[in-house]
């Protein structure tokens, strides 16, 4: 088997008794990605040089002492838009193509503090508006599990690379079901923290009112392991907020007797292929035979999440990305006078789908329309955000597929951005109520991985990682994909 593939506390086990060393993890990690990258093309950017230095450092500090980072030695991929001091963070977009941040952002400060090792940059749809990532600037991600299908977006990149055996885990970023899509696409676990459980400082903004950071593991335990490294207050981060970080570890007691289970009847209807709902079905049959009561339930105004988020993420990414001009940083394209370079820089620098939700977003806030559709649309935000507060009064958790189909061919919806929209409508009514929420994966349809997903009350992450890990602990593992076993051969 191959290290990456060892649970955490062996690894933590063999570094304590000196039969594995931080460099062995990195070198592990290089040489699946060298074996296994060329195909299914997860990473922008390979630090080996940077990686080995901070595996040879580690394994100086790590020798004869009985202290350890609680992620020491771990091999990580780090989404494009998440800066990292001195390597380049491009958001996989050419207009970033050769941007180099003068400072890390928190998550990468505290992975540095937990002794996890960097490995490189994922690749992701483009300012991570997408669900497949065909919107990247550079080059397509390949799902592991099939070659001719898509891995999921916008954090594709990520979760490729953890289904395919190049890095121990990842960080990804979910502003309508980001990190969440491609995990069960690539069949993986992949968590989305409680908005402002996890700082945003130097994650480059998408939607700032919905974007949160959060890890693609391998199994859950991984999940918890990160989220208690990445959890907590940060002061440079006005969102974040000052809650208690619990024990997340603790929470995996394998215990769901007597739990309440919602499902939501919008969730498992129309546009559900049957082989997804009868995975989600079986799911939830095994979570009743462990003590858990399952029950129906309405999402009232779930039918208008998708547009509603297609009004609010557009709106708030028009001004986000209003900085990107070819002034102060990224590529500037040359015209006759100052607005014709900015029209240059915009007009080559940005692709197509990041083009398109500029256009929505500005046009939501114009003059005439501020109120027939933004507004509107935070109206519509505050009743989806009830219709939660409302389920869970009397339910622990919301559980429900991840996603609608299995990972769609490469090509399939990148001309329908409607079809492609609508592959969100699972996950994006969680960004809109700033609620937790885990996929984990719950079998195959097709020979291609399903997810199931589980949504918590705010701050409750620890509720969704015991369900999660005790469905996992009773139900057959995914194999890994026959892309991610090349390096056990």
């Amino acid at each position: 088997m191959s290290l990456l593939r060892e649970s955490l506390t062996e690894i933590h086990k063999r570094l304590a008794n000196r039969e594995l060393s931080a460099r062995d993890l990195v070198e592990e990690s290089l040489s699946q990605i060298e074996k296994v990258d060329g195909k299914i093309r997860a990473f922008l950017t390979v630090d080996a040089e940077g990686a080995r230095k901070r595996a040879d450092e580690l394994d100086q500090t790590l020798q004869g002492s009985e202290r350890r980072g609680l992620l020491a030695a771990l091999p990580a991929g780090i989404k494009d838009n998440i800066c990292t001091e001195g390597l380049t963070t491009t958001c996989a977009s050419r207009l970033l193509a050769n941007y180099r941040p003068i400072y890390n952002a928190t998550v990468v400060e505290k992975l540095a503090e937990s002794e996890a090792v960097t490995i490189g940059k994922m690749n992701m749809d483009e300012f991570a508006m997408g669900s497949s990532t065909e919107n990247s600037g550079f080059h397509l991600t390949y799902n592991p599990w099939d070659l001719e299908r898509v891995p999921g977006g916008s954090s594709g990149g990520s979760a490729a690379a953890v289904a395919a055996g190049e890095v121990y885990f990842a960080l990804g970023s979910d502003t309508g079901g980001s990190i969440r899509q491609p995990a069960a696409f690539c069949g993986v676990v992949g968590l989305k923290p409680t908005y402002g459980r996890v700082s945003r400082y130097g994650l480059v903004a998408f939607a700032s009112s919905l974007d949160q950071i959060g890890p693609l593991t391998k199994n859950v335990e991984d999940a918890a392991y990160v989220l208690q490294v990445l959890a907590g207050h940060d002061p440079k981060d006005s969102t974040s907020a000052r809650v208690e970080v619990p024990d997340y570890l603790s929470a995996l007691t394998g215990d769901v007797k007597g739990l309440r289970v919602a499902v939501p009847k919008e969730m498992m209807g129309e546009g559900i292929e049957p082989g997804v709902r009868e995975r989600v079905k079986e799911a939830l049959l095994k979570l009743e035979q462990m003590g858990a009561v399952v029950e129906e339930v309405s999402l009232t105004h779930a039918d208008y999440a998708v547009a509603t988020y297609y009004l609010i993420a557009p709106a708030e990414a028009s001004s986000n990305l209003a900085r990107y001009d070819g002034v102060r940083y990224g590529v500037r394209k040359e015209g006759e006078n100052l607005v014709d370079m900015f029209l240059e820089t915009r007009s080559q620098g940005f692709g197509a789908e990041v083009k398109r939700r500029i256009m929505l977003g500005t046009y939501a806030l114009s003059s005439g329309y501020y109120d027939a559709y933004y507004l509107k649309a935070q109206k519509m935000r505050t009743l989806i955000r009830r219709d939660f507060e409302n389920i869970f009064a009397a339910y622990d958790v919301v559980i429900g597929p991840t996603t609608p189909t299995t990972a769609f061919k490469i090509g399939e919806k990148v001309d329908d951005p409607l079809t492609m929209y609508a592959n969100d409508i699972c996950t994006i009514p969680v960004n809109l109520a700033g609620l937790p929420a885990i996929s984990v994966p719950c079998g195959l349809a097709d020979g291609l991985p399903v997810g199931l997903q589980i949504i918590g009350k705010a701050f409750d992450e620890a509720t969704i990682l015991r369900v999660a890990h005790a469905f996992e602990q009773e139900t057959e593992r995914l194999p890994f994909p026959e892309m991610g076993g090349s390096a056990d051969e």
